[in-house]
């Protein structure tokens, strides 16, 4: 995007190049880069993984296997993609593997709780942070394909084009359900905030 013949940086273009550039620093060798490329993407993963995860019990281990799969295949990563979308991607086969895995053996209980594991991973009584747990709640009305297009593209900031590339779906679907998720979480917003009708 420009203006005035001036490309505008975003915060997550910033932060994107910066966890870019750590990577490839990190592949080169440098230990203090692979620790400023782990701290810069670890929220991101969290969410990313609990959002696709049923089990709230295992999202520490995947998201540590995220980042385990990640150190040990940086001197295949070139720089193509953003780190970010590089690490999402190995997030998102992280998951399919541990649901493979589960599927193998018998499982004492199954009780999506996504949100709950979000919430634990969030830090507490910061400004705001009621409005995100109130977020989560309505996200979790949404359904998963809507959900995970709307967590990739408007809470992890990632591009449309990444989002597609992440869900395996062209980048119009994306915006589908980005625009149908937005609509459904406008509507209820617009319900709660309707005035209780007192009982006759």
């Amino acid at each position: 995007m420009t203006r005035e013949g001036h490309q505008v940086i975003t915060p997550t273009d910033s932060m994107d190049a910066s966890a870019t550039a750590w990577a490839l620093a990190a592949r080169a060798g440098d230990a203090v880069a692979v620790e400023q490329f782990v701290r810069a993407l670890h929220r991101d993963v969290l969410r990313y993984v609990a959002h696709l995860c049923a089990d709230p019990q295992a999202v520490d281990d995947l998201a540590q296997d995220t980042f385990l799969r990640a150190l040990g295949s940086l001197h295949r990563f070139e720089g193509r993609s953003s780190a970010r979308a590089w690490l999402l991607a190995i997030a998102r086969r992280s998951v399919i593997d541990g649901y493979r895995y589960a599927a193998a053996r018998p499982r004492p209980c199954d009780v999506p709780d996504w949100q709950l594991a979000v919430e634990r991973a969030q830090p507490r009584g910061l400004p705001g942070f009621d409005d995100g747990v109130a977020l989560l709640d309505l996200l979790a009305t949404l359904p998963d394909e809507r959900r995970e297009a709307f967590v990739l593209t408007q809470l992890l900031g990632l591009p449309y084009a990444e989002a597609a590339e992440l869900s395996d779906c062209p980048v119009g679907t994306v915006r589908s359900r980005v625009a149908r998720a937005r609509e459904t979480l406008i509507d209820l917003l617009a319900t709660a905030d309707e005035p209780a009708v007192p009982a006759a």
